[in-house]
């Protein structure tokens, strides 16, 4: 226990460059304290203790604005950063060096007319290995997002996210693929460390690369077809058909 601890006021030391001390972090970031309290908590809960689990969750959200439930399972060197306003479910699974920063919601979206079914059933999001959660995501299910992956603020995610990649938008999707993120180095709030392209942006100059293409194909079509002589009609009689030559050869029955 006092390893783990140990590791959770490290860790903080490491992603936040405003903490200057490891006292200054002990004392007074309330992230900290919310995970302090999520492992005694826990330890209660798992032990069969329900009542005294959510008691010290409880004294942990009027404090540090966190709510965690004791039930969920949280791996090793895990960081809240301003953590106002987090929200962490049940049956939530995170990993080891994972960290959430403020607003983020691991919640759950199974219907709540038959709460009674879904009682010990997984409700809530795993996040594997090194994932960053920035500020205002919501993480929504019994979906995964996959080790190293990133979640940008504010963005919604309904399904799985596979490893490695950066996610941002309602509905979150991927701008920034596995190979561009092999990096590890840390990325605040899950963002890019470098401009990535939106992927709104890229469909729409998508669309307007085609809308070029046909046009510019269309045009020449039209230049075409006004150089070509018009065809003539099946059955239409020209000046030709009466040429005398023509017309005595087959009064006689002749091939002209």
């Amino acid at each position: 226990m006092f390893k783990t601890i140990r590791e959770d006021i490290q860790s903080v030391m490491e992603r936040d460059p405003a903490a200057r001390s490891k006292l200054e972090v002990g004392l007074l970031y309330p992230g900290f304290h919310a995970v302090l309290m999520h492992r005694l908590s826990h330890a209660l809960w798992v032990r069969g203790w329900k009542l005294s689990a959510r008691f010290f969750s409880t004294i942990a959200r009027f404090f540090t604005g966190i709510e965690i439930h004791p039930g969920a399972v949280i791996g090793r060197r895990f960081v809240i950063d301003h953590g106002a306003g987090l929200v962490i479910g049940e049956t939530s699974e995170i990993g080891n060096d994972v960290t959430l920063y403020h607003a983020v919601t691991l919640g759950g979206i199974t219907p709540a007319v038959d709460s009674s079914s879904q009682v010990n059933q997984k409700r809530h999001p795993t996040l594997e290995d090194g994932v960053i959660v920035g500020s205002g995501a919501q993480i929504l299910g019994s979906i995964t997002v996959g080790a190293g992956a990133r979640v940008g603020a504010n963005a919604v995610a309904l399904h799985d996210i596979p490893p490695g990649v950066s996610v941002v938008g309602i509905p979150a999707r991927v701008v920034v693929p596995r190979s561009a993120t092999k990096s590890s180095r840390f990325a605040a709030y899950g963002a890019p460390d470098y401009d990535a392209p939106d992927p709104m942006a890229r469909a729409v100059d998508g669309l307007l690369e085609q809308v070029a293409t046909m046009s510019a194909r269309i045009e020449d079509l039209e230049r075409q077809l006004k150089n070509k002589p018009a065809p003539i009609p099946p059955g239409h009689i020209t000046s030709e058909d009466f040429n005398d030559d023509k017309t005595d050869d087959s009064v006689k029955g002749e091939k002209p």
